[in-house]
Protein backbone atom coordinates (compact mmCIF):
# COMPACT_ATOMS: atom_id res chain seq x y z
CA UNK A 1 0.00 0.00 0.00
CA UNK A 2 2.83 2.53 1.16
CA UNK A 3 4.78 1.19 -2.50
CA UNK A 4 1.46 2.09 -4.60
CA UNK A 5 0.98 5.74 -2.74
CA UNK A 6 4.69 6.64 -3.46
CA UNK A 7 4.31 5.90 -7.16
CA UNK A 8 1.05 7.60 -7.65
CA UNK A 9 2.81 10.87 -5.79
CA UNK A 10 5.78 10.21 -8.06
CA UNK A 11 3.06 10.33 -11.27
CA UNK A 12 0.94 13.23 -9.78
CA UNK A 13 4.86 15.00 -8.91
CA UNK A 14 5.74 14.11 -12.55
CA UNK A 15 2.03 15.38 -14.46
CA UNK A 16 2.33 19.22 -12.23
CA UNK A 17 5.68 20.13 -13.53
CA UNK A 18 4.73 18.53 -16.94
CA UNK A 19 1.50 20.91 -17.03
CA UNK A 20 3.72 23.80 -15.53
CA UNK A 21 6.19 23.20 -18.69
CA UNK A 22 3.71 23.44 -21.44
CA UNK A 23 1.82 26.40 -19.60
CA UNK A 24 5.03 28.29 -18.79
CA UNK A 25 5.98 28.20 -22.91
CA UNK A 26 2.51 28.46 -24.36
CA UNK A 27 1.87 31.43 -26.64
CA UNK A 28 0.50 34.51 -24.60
CA UNK A 29 2.80 33.08 -21.25
CA UNK A 30 5.03 35.55 -20.28
CA UNK A 31 7.99 32.95 -20.37
CA UNK A 32 7.50 32.83 -24.47
CA UNK A 33 6.75 36.53 -24.82
CA UNK A 34 8.36 38.03 -27.93
CA UNK A 35 9.35 41.13 -26.21
CA UNK A 36 12.44 40.31 -24.42
CA UNK A 37 14.92 43.18 -23.03
CA UNK A 38 18.78 42.58 -23.89
CA UNK A 39 21.20 44.64 -22.60
CA UNK A 40 23.50 46.60 -24.88
CA UNK A 41 27.44 46.98 -24.39
CA UNK A 42 26.95 50.19 -22.51
CA UNK A 43 24.61 48.40 -20.23
CA UNK A 44 21.71 50.28 -21.07
CA UNK A 45 18.87 48.12 -21.81
CA UNK A 46 16.79 48.22 -25.16
CA UNK A 47 14.06 46.13 -25.82
CA UNK A 48 13.53 44.35 -28.69
CA UNK A 49 9.81 42.83 -29.89
CA UNK A 50 8.13 40.99 -32.55
CA UNK A 51 5.01 43.18 -33.51
CA UNK A 52 2.05 41.51 -33.66
CA UNK A 53 0.94 39.73 -36.75
CA UNK A 54 -1.39 41.89 -38.09
CA UNK A 55 1.34 44.75 -38.18
CA UNK A 56 3.73 42.73 -39.04
CA UNK A 57 1.79 41.72 -42.10
CA UNK A 58 1.47 45.38 -43.39
CA UNK A 59 5.00 46.17 -42.49
CA UNK A 60 7.37 43.62 -44.52
CA UNK A 61 6.90 42.93 -48.12
CA UNK A 62 5.38 39.95 -49.42
CA UNK A 63 9.24 38.56 -49.55
CA UNK A 64 10.17 39.40 -46.34
CA UNK A 65 7.07 37.29 -45.32
CA UNK A 66 8.12 34.77 -46.80
CA UNK A 67 11.08 34.66 -45.30
CA UNK A 68 11.21 35.84 -42.23
CA UNK A 69 7.61 33.90 -40.73
CA UNK A 70 7.66 31.13 -43.33
CA UNK A 71 11.11 29.94 -43.64
CA UNK A 72 11.56 30.79 -47.53
CA UNK A 73 14.74 31.71 -49.24
CA UNK A 74 15.16 34.23 -51.66
CA UNK A 75 17.04 33.69 -54.63
CA UNK A 76 20.88 34.03 -54.79
CA UNK A 77 22.41 36.96 -56.20
CA UNK A 78 19.27 38.99 -56.55
CA UNK A 79 18.94 40.08 -53.32
CA UNK A 80 19.65 43.37 -51.37
CA UNK A 81 22.86 42.53 -50.08
CA UNK A 82 25.02 39.91 -50.97
CA UNK A 83 27.65 42.41 -52.47
CA UNK A 84 27.25 44.96 -50.30
CA UNK A 85 30.60 46.43 -48.83
CA UNK A 86 29.85 49.20 -47.27
CA UNK A 87 30.69 49.46 -43.37
CA UNK A 88 27.71 48.63 -41.30
CA UNK A 89 25.79 46.36 -39.26
CA UNK A 90 22.58 43.98 -40.28
CA UNK A 91 19.77 44.11 -38.04
CA UNK A 92 16.38 41.63 -37.59
CA UNK A 93 14.33 43.39 -40.03
CA UNK A 94 11.45 42.16 -37.68
CA UNK A 95 12.45 43.54 -33.67
CA UNK A 96 15.75 45.48 -34.75
CA UNK A 97 18.01 43.26 -32.77
CA UNK A 98 21.61 43.55 -33.97
CA UNK A 99 22.88 40.49 -36.14
CA UNK A 100 25.84 41.41 -38.04
CA UNK A 101 28.57 43.62 -39.14
CA UNK A 102 30.19 44.12 -42.50
CA UNK A 103 33.48 43.71 -40.57
CA UNK A 104 33.17 39.88 -40.44
CA UNK A 105 31.26 39.53 -44.00
CA UNK A 106 32.98 37.75 -46.31
CA UNK A 107 32.53 37.12 -50.64
CA UNK A 108 31.36 33.20 -50.32
CA UNK A 109 30.55 33.00 -54.02
CA UNK A 110 26.94 31.63 -52.81
CA UNK A 111 24.94 34.72 -53.89
CA UNK A 112 24.04 35.47 -50.63
CA UNK A 113 25.22 37.64 -47.29
CA UNK A 114 28.05 35.72 -45.44
CA UNK A 115 29.51 36.33 -42.33
CA UNK A 116 31.97 34.13 -39.94
CA UNK A 117 30.51 34.98 -37.10
CA UNK A 118 27.73 36.96 -35.36
CA UNK A 119 27.58 40.68 -34.16
CA UNK A 120 26.12 39.53 -31.02
CA UNK A 121 25.57 35.87 -30.94
CA UNK A 122 23.15 36.16 -27.52
CA UNK A 123 20.16 37.57 -30.63
CA UNK A 124 21.39 34.12 -32.52
CA UNK A 125 19.54 30.71 -31.72
CA UNK A 126 20.07 28.00 -33.51
CA UNK A 127 17.70 25.00 -34.58
CA UNK A 128 17.83 21.84 -36.80
CA UNK A 129 16.44 21.54 -39.81
CA UNK A 130 15.22 18.29 -41.82
CA UNK A 131 13.77 19.99 -44.59
CA UNK A 132 15.12 19.47 -47.97
CA UNK A 133 16.01 15.83 -46.59
CA UNK A 134 19.13 17.17 -45.43
CA UNK A 135 20.54 18.05 -41.55
CA UNK A 136 20.92 22.03 -41.74
CA UNK A 137 21.68 24.58 -38.97
CA UNK A 138 18.62 27.00 -38.65
CA UNK A 139 19.32 30.67 -38.02
CA UNK A 140 16.47 32.80 -36.18
CA UNK A 141 16.63 35.98 -34.42
CA UNK A 142 15.89 35.37 -30.75
CA UNK A 143 13.58 38.06 -30.02
CA UNK A 144 12.21 38.50 -33.38
CA UNK A 145 11.89 34.92 -33.93
CA UNK A 146 12.53 35.95 -37.64
CA UNK A 147 13.87 32.90 -39.89
CA UNK A 148 17.64 34.52 -40.98
CA UNK A 149 19.17 31.68 -42.75
CA UNK A 150 21.52 28.57 -42.04
CA UNK A 151 24.90 28.00 -40.95
CA UNK A 152 27.34 25.81 -42.27
CA UNK A 153 30.52 25.03 -41.35
CA UNK A 154 32.88 25.71 -44.17
CA UNK A 155 33.48 29.00 -43.50
CA UNK A 156 36.87 31.23 -42.74
CA UNK A 157 39.23 30.90 -40.26
CA UNK A 158 38.91 31.77 -37.08
CA UNK A 159 35.19 30.28 -36.45
CA UNK A 160 35.27 28.04 -39.84
CA UNK A 161 31.56 29.05 -40.08
CA UNK A 162 29.63 30.31 -42.99
CA UNK A 163 26.35 32.70 -41.50
CA UNK A 164 24.74 32.20 -45.26
CA UNK A 165 21.60 34.87 -44.60
CA UNK A 166 18.58 36.12 -46.40
CA UNK A 167 18.86 40.04 -47.39
CA UNK A 168 14.84 39.92 -46.73
CA UNK A 169 15.30 39.34 -42.95
CA UNK A 170 17.80 42.03 -42.38
CA UNK A 171 18.20 45.64 -42.63
CA UNK A 172 21.72 47.26 -43.27
CA UNK A 173 22.41 50.03 -41.41
CA UNK A 174 25.69 51.96 -42.22
CA UNK A 175 28.31 53.45 -40.44
CA UNK A 176 26.96 56.92 -40.59
CA UNK A 177 23.52 55.94 -39.64
CA UNK A 178 24.35 53.72 -36.13
CA UNK A 179 23.90 56.92 -34.04
CA UNK A 180 20.61 58.64 -35.78
CA UNK A 181 19.32 55.08 -35.66
CA UNK A 182 19.43 53.98 -31.82
CA UNK A 183 22.64 52.05 -32.67
CA UNK A 184 25.72 54.34 -31.39
CA UNK A 185 27.20 51.76 -29.13
CA UNK A 186 28.85 49.58 -32.51
CA UNK A 187 30.81 52.85 -33.90
CA UNK A 188 33.85 51.97 -31.36
CA UNK A 189 34.08 49.11 -33.91
CA UNK A 190 34.24 50.53 -36.76
CA UNK A 191 37.03 53.19 -35.83
CA UNK A 192 39.90 51.29 -35.94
Amino acid sequence: MVQTRKYALLALTAALLLGALILSSAPGSSASSSARASEDPKGETKVYAKPDPDELREKLTPLQWNVTQEEGTEPPFRNEYWDNKEAGIYVDLVSGEPLFSSLEKYKSGTGWPSFWKPLEPEHIVEKVDRKLFLKRTEVRSKNGDSHLGHVFEDGPEPTGLRYCMNSAAMRFIPVAELEAEGYGEYLKLFKE
